[in-house]
């Protein structure tokens, strides 16, 4: 029994050497009796193909398989690429069209502001830019970047697009404060333009979100004036000066007392995306007073003619 155990631990403990001695001498006897014998090698050749050959066609197939993923990979990697580069290109094509937009906006904005001040030669007038306004959607009460220091003054008159906008009620030496014609507490002496017929154009932030202003106490008793009128400011307004266009009738109705109508009319003015004005800086005192200094002046000249005629 002891020398049982001690063989089997000499069997486990073979050094290598000594294996590899066995190993090759148990192949070169194969060989030499395989020759001896003369048996063909055409079976070996067949097992190794059933064998080799399939090894080898997996061995490819994998091959395949993971030149195609490397280069579905790369294809990702590229189409990741050109992605990223278009992604940059739309990026800047966006900003740009932004750019553009910005600068069709503004020019609008100054050619409309160019056909004002042409339209309204007579009057000297200020450019200004809207800095601040009221909370909510209209540009109801604002504030403007020109003051004092610019010739602005309280009751100066303000349009913008293609009429009047409202007045200047505050002036600081940089800024002014502007009460617009939509304002509740806003009311404005106008006049028809083709029969010079007197209407107070009121206020209404409430009509407004339609596009529209309120004009009352129109005297028309020959029912002359009809939808699609011009308002404008009248000649016997105390704040602004004549002639500024205010809007078109669009309803017009007999009141009760059967005297006066009432009725809206549509502004041209865009009160809920205002940017820039132009602040008017003559008052209509102004011009009231220039006319009656003009008129005593022609008075004076008549008498100086009148004595040298004596």
């Amino acid at each position: 029994m002891k020398n049982l155990k001690k063989k089997f631990r000499f069997r486990i403990h073979l050094k290598s050497k000594h294996l590899l001695a066995i190993m090759t001498f148990f192949c070169v006897s194969a060989i030499v009796a395989t020759l001896a014998s003369g048996v063909t090698s055409a079976p070996l050749k067949e097992a190794a193909g059933l064998i080799i050959v399939p090894f080898e066609k997996s061995i490819a197939s994998i091959g395949q398989w993971m030149t195609g993923v490397q280069d579905s990979f790369r294809e990702k990697e590229d189409l990741i690429q050109q992605n990223k580069e278009l992604q940059t290109t739309v990026d800047t094509l966006t900003e740009q069209n932004n750019v553009l937009l910005q600068d069709q906006a503004e020019l609008a904005r100054l050619e409309q502001l160019y056909e004002l001040d042409e339209e309204y030669t007579d009057y000297p007038k200020v450019a200004a830019r809207i800095i601040s306004k009221d909370p909510g959607n209209w540009y109801d009460t604002f504030m403007i970047n020109r003051g004092s220091n610019d010739g602005i003054r309280v009751d100066n008159n303000v349009i913008a697009g293609k009429g009047l906008v409202g007045i200047v009620t505050e002036v600081g030496s940089n800024w002014a404060t502007v009460r617009s014609i939509i304002d509740d507490s806003s009311n404005v002496s106008a006049m028809t333009v083709s029969t010079d017929d007197i209407c107070v154009v009121e206020g209404d932030l409430e009509l407004i979100d339609e596009g529209k202003l309120r004009f009352s106490q129109l005297y028309d008793r020959e029912d002359k004036v009809s939808v699609g009128e011009r308002i404008v400011t009248s000649n016997i307004s105390d704040k602004y000066v004549e002639g500024l266009f205010i809007g078109y009738v669009s309803e017009i109705e007999l009141d009760t007392n059967n005297l006066t109508k009432t009725g809206t009319l549509v502004t041209p003015v865009d009160f809920q995306h205002l940017k820039d004005v132009f602040v008017i800086t003559t008052n209509k005192q102004d011009a009231v007073q220039g006319k009656a200094e003009e008129k005593k002046g022609d008075e004076a000249s008549e008498e100086d003619t009148a004595k040298e005629a004596e």
